[in-house]
């Protein structure tokens, strides 16, 4: 016998998980956003994703900025694509190292971040949206449980656009990884500068911050800026 969806990992909590992920896409779309997926060990998935919301099959329906990023470097790679409300698209188990650094850079970089996964849950991650299967078998990427989420995650996000006074963006919701402002905003080093300054990319731009008590610092590392300073580094020796 078949197993039940409960089996395959299909929590009851996961049609509310895509509801607030498909809203939250199509406003973002509407912001005009540009959606990046990855898929690092299963790159067939983020190209068909791309491919769902850049040329809908559904008459009717928006085509939508879309493309998949693929090919080793994806953290350089996605650096340099995703622009300040731009949305990263994870399809990854919790072990992959370069979506965890993705996920964790999306504040630093200003970009939405949604993760579908399966497996270990990966715990306090910065993701705004996690779409996540309790299944720890390996041949999940092939079942057909991720062709299922995303595809359901596509038509909710396309049905979204029949409620234009849905789209206003939801003041009371910010991202899951927004910092506090009294505490400062996440920030990645682009370039060390010698004199106890760096070059460091916020999601509100590119500043100069002095850098003289979290030094040495490194191209890739993650600070924590607050009133033009690093006030202290965020997991240094895991970002690079």
């Amino acid at each position: 016998m078949p197993p039940s969806r409960s089996d395959r990992g299909f929590h009851p909590g996961l049609a509310d998980d895509l509801a607030g992920a498909a809203l939250a896409l199509a406003r973002w779309f509407t912001a005009g956003a540009t959606l990046w997926c990855v898929a690092p060990r299963w790159e067939p998935h983020a190209q068909h994703i791309a491919l769902e919301f850049l040329h809908p099959v559904v008459a009717g329906t928006p085509a939508l900025p879309a493309a998949a990023l693929t090919g080793p470097a994806l953290v350089d790679t996605a650096r340099v694509s995703a622009r300040a409300g731009d949305i990263v698209l994870a399809v990854a188990a919790s072990d992959e190292a370069e979506v965890r650094s993705l996920v964790t850079r999306g504040p630093a970089w200003g970009v939405h971040t949604i993760w579908i996964g399966s497996g270990p849950h990966p715990g306090a991650v910065a993701a705004d949206h996690l779409l996540w299967l309790d299944d720890p078998d390996p041949r999940i990427s092939s079942r057909g449980d991720f062709v299922l989420l995303y595809h359901v995650l596509w038509e909710l996000t396309v049905r979204c656009f029949d409620h234009p006074a849905l789209m206003r963006p939801e003041a009371e919701s910010p991202s899951a990884a927004t910092v506090h402002p009294d505490l400062g905003q996440l920030g990645e080093v682009v370039t060390p500068l010698g004199d106890g300054t760096a070059r460091v990319r916020t999601a509100t731009g590119t500043e100069t911050v002095a850098t003289s008590f979290v030094e040495p610092v490194h191209v890739g590392d993650l600070v924590l800026v607050h009133a033009g300073m690093a006030v202290s580094a965020v997991g240094m020796e895991e970002q690079r």
